[in-house]
């Protein structure tokens, strides 16, 4: 019955998203195309985090390397043969560096935008988890690793565009970027990339690998003595949430128009996390429904009152740590526990005929 009402929702919640074009005006049609496409990214920190017990607050940085290398792409879609983007001239290159001569083909971008994310993400993760460095250590090295992306971005100016980033972007496989057309086209093909991510790491976690993850999550030291290798499974799971970052990237800027160091940074990953913590990190429709949740409110907030959207996300997520540790996705069980009628507490028979016993040869000494 739980299982029939849960594909109820998530069938329910599918449909009123692929018909939003037809209720929904252009402006929050873009918003929401966009914070699906975050909420691809969403469901990979809920496999790693919520599953694998590896906090990130880095995943800004796999998700800045996939919408770089697309946005490189579309940066250099429409100009002259031997033209190079007019902040490279500004900053005094006369040719095109050759690493970005990669990416002027679309299908070289595309599988780029995944396939350097993940390498990246598995490359650090070895390197971290090989050493059985977890917990609070590993999320401080990924913050600092998103302190210093950020970093790297704006003082390579000639490169990245520096702290404007990247934008201006026209066409890609022939078809113009801004026209309503492709707007509604773009925002279904998210809708469909994340249904596909949603079935993958259901399936997932579904399988053993699921299984022995979560099993390392809640005991690694058990599992490392049953013959598994932790650090293998962990650095598989980190490199999937690594691609889902960067695909995430790769689409959001196909509906913003523009990526820029100030959306890879610290606070965006933190930002990340508590969308993620919101809906509830063990649940995959839960953490694409807190991404919405969150991202729609803190654009009304931020709109409305931009002096108190931080404070207002701060204590969103103290809210949750303390009342709601399990998100969204566990009211309805604390629900269930709330109103569940208390059963009076009996006593096993065994001591009750005890006490019975000794009750009668009291009485017998008194008498």
């Amino acid at each position: 019955m739980k299982k029939r009402l849960e594909l109820s929702f998530d069938a329910a919640m599918l449909a009123a998203l692929a018909l939003a074009p037809f209720y929904l005006s252009s402006y929050h049609l873009s918003l929401l195309g966009r914070f699906l496409a975050l909420a691809i990214l969403s469901l990979g920190i809920s496999l790693i985090w919520g599953w694998g017990g590896i906090l990130s607050l880095g995943q800004g940085v796999f998700w800045g390397l996939g919408a770089y290398v697309l946005a490189m792409h579309l940066k250099l879609t429409g100009l002259a043969p031997g033209d190079i983007p007019d902040f490279m001239m500004w900053s005094g290159l006369d040719h095109l560096p050759g690493w970005w001569r990669l990416f002027q083909s679309p299908l070289p971008a595309l599988v780029g935008a995944i396939a350097i994310p993940a390498a990246v993400a598995a490359g650090l993760a070895w390197l971290v988890f090989d050493r059985r460095v977890r917990g609070v250590y590993f999320a401080l090295i990924t913050q600092a690793l998103a302190l210093a992306f950020s970093t790297l971005l704006i003082s390579e100016q000639a490169y990245t565009g520096g702290f404007n980033g990247l934008t201006d972007f026209t066409t890609i496989f022939g078809r113009v970027i801004i026209d309503p057309g492709f707007q509604r086209g773009i925002y279904w093909i998210t809708l469909a990339t994340l249904a596909l991510c949603f079935l993958g790491c259901r399936w997932i976690l579904n399988a053993s690998f699921g299984k022995v993850l979560l099993a390392i999550r809640d005991g690694e030291s058990r599992v490392r003595f049953l013959g598994y290798n932790p650090a293998a499974y962990k650095t598989v799971a980190f490199a999937l949430a690594g691609a889902l970052a960067g695909l995430s990237g790769a689409l959001y800027i196909l509906h913003v128009g523009v990526i820029s160091p100030a959306m890879v940074g610290v606070v965006p990953s933190i930002e990340m996390v508590i969308a993620v913590a919101v809906g509830g990190r063990a649940s995959l429709p839960g953490v694409i429904l807190g991404t919405l949740l969150v991202n729609f409110g803190k654009d009304w907030i931020s709109s409305a009152m931009p002096e108190v959207w931080q404070l207002a996300m701060g204590l969103l997520f103290i809210l949750v740590v303390t009342v709601l540790p399990q998100g969204l996705a566990g009211i309805p069980g604390a629900a269930a526990r709330l109103f569940r009628p208390r059963r009076k507490r009996q006593e096993p028979e065994a001591p009750r005929r005890e006490m019975r016993k000794g009750a009668a040869m009291a009485a017998q000494e008194k008498d």
